[in-house]
């Protein structure tokens, strides 16, 4: 019986210690020349202040899942990421979202409006967690047909975290502009929850970004933009999404926000092209920065000069707006990705050796005594001889080319 209690508690001691490993300080943007190199990942100093537990109240541990973009092509992936959140302690509703299909969508317009207007209606209680099920395509068919005003003032009042990315960003900035609601990027329950192994990165940040009420990412990569401190609005998503909502009633009128965004598979031509058309609607020039997740260029390359790169676009950029372009930012469509707040407070900062540091705070946030988030986090890998692994490498820049990835947007 010793023996396996001590067992237990090495287990959990080489827990923890492979989850504060994965927060380490992410050095240069070029990936190293060995690919079996360890990635360097992002801080997420999480530092919040002693306080008493707070009581568990009815429907603290609810989650609803909402789909309302692409279909999920696995079901047995979706079985996975409902066990999983299960196991962690969420009572998982509307569990026949993620088996719907119609055509290229996770069911009709109106079932997957439904996802959302049975809150705002009343015919389903406000859930303490909206968890996308994954990106795609679709969302902005559902947007002038929900009931936001409703929608907002349910889930202020249950204080709900709605969690998504990609595609997904179309409700979020639909919630934000209507009704003033954050949200969360974070991983969804088809595209993290689902995987038969989910990054320890990933699950540690969403652990740490929903149950404390202020944390920080820290990004040490050298920024060719001089940061300077702001304070403000985080806002922003998924880049393809952002360009097509400008002009809309969707989109939010921002001043003086700190605007993030990602997306994937675009040539750098392209970005740019979107970016002008946030600097021609307005938007850019009203933002104290712009900060640039993991576009998972990879082989991409301009067609025309294969030189003209991201940072390209980012130099390119700064000199219109008039603000600095950060980069580096550890979200997008990738393995590890950091879960932050939309539309919550941000306080930009300069970190060492020319990086910069997000805090973010004024976010709902889950009651850990409702649940049982540890069981989120993989155990580390464990040899016959009872000494523990390292943690799995990545491919140099914190990135993959999994299957996580809707490079539909």
């Amino acid at each position: 019986m010793t023996s396996h209690l001590s067992r237990r508690r090495l287990l959990q001691a080489s827990l923890a210690a492979a989850g504060s490993s994965l927060l380490a300080a992410c050095g240069s943007s070029n990936p190293p020349q060995t690919p079996a190199q360890p990635a360097k990942k992002p801080d997420m100093n999480t530092q919040p202040q002693p306080q008493p537990a707070a009581p568990v109240r009815a429907g603290d541990n609810t989650l609803r899942i909402f789909a309302c973009s692409g279909f999920a092509e696995d079901a047995v992936r979706v079985e996975t990421g409902i066990t999983r959140l299960s196991a962690a302690g969420f009572q998982v509703e509307n569990r026949q979202a993620g088996y719907r299909r119609f055509q290229r969508f996770a069911g009709s317009d109106a079932e997957r409006i439904a996802d959302f207007q049975d809150i705002a209606a009343g015919k389903a209680a406000a859930p303490k967690v909206l968890m996308g099920l994954r990106g795609g395509y679709g969302a902005v068919r559902l947007l002038p047909h929900i009931d936001w005003g409703r929608l907002g003032a349910k889930m202020q009042e249950r204080q709900t975290l709605l969690f998504g990315f990609s595609d997904v960003t179309a409700i979020q900035m639909a919630l934000l502009a209507q009704t003033g609601h954050p949200s969360f990027a974070g991983p969804m329950l088809y595209s993290e929850f689902g995987k038969a192994q989910p990054s320890t990165y990933t699950m540690d940040s969403f652990i740490r970004a929903t149950t404390a009420p202020q944390y920080d990412i820290t990004v040490s990569a050298f920024q060719s933009s001089r940061v300077r401190p702001a304070e403000g609005m985080v806002w922003g998503g998924n880049l393809s999404v952002l360009a097509s909502l400008a002009g809309s009633a969707y989109m939010p009128k921002v001043k003086g926000g700190i605007l993030f965004i990602e997306d994937v598979a675009e040539q750098p031509y392209r970005i740019e092209r979107m970016l002008h058309t946030l600097y021609l609607a307005g938007i850019l020039q009203q933002q104290q920065a712009l900060v640039l997740g993991d576009f998972r260029m990879g082989n991409i390359r301009d067609s025309y000069d294969a030189g003209y790169n991201l940072t390209s676009v980012a130099q390119s950029v700064s000199r219109a707006a008039g603000i600095p372009v950060l980069m580096n930012f550890p979200f997008g469509h990738i393995t590890n990705k950091a879960t932050f707040p939309l539309g919550a407070r941000g306080r930009l900062s300069e970190a060492d050796n020319g990086g910069y540091r997000i805090t973010f705070s004024g976010y709902p946030t889950l009651n850990p005594a409702a649940l049982n988030l540890s069981a989120l986090l993989p155990p580390p890998p464990e040899l016959e001889n009872g000494i523990f692994g390292s943690a799995p490498a990545g491919n140099g820049n914190g990135s993959t080319t999994g299957s996580e990835s809707d490079g539909e947007q």
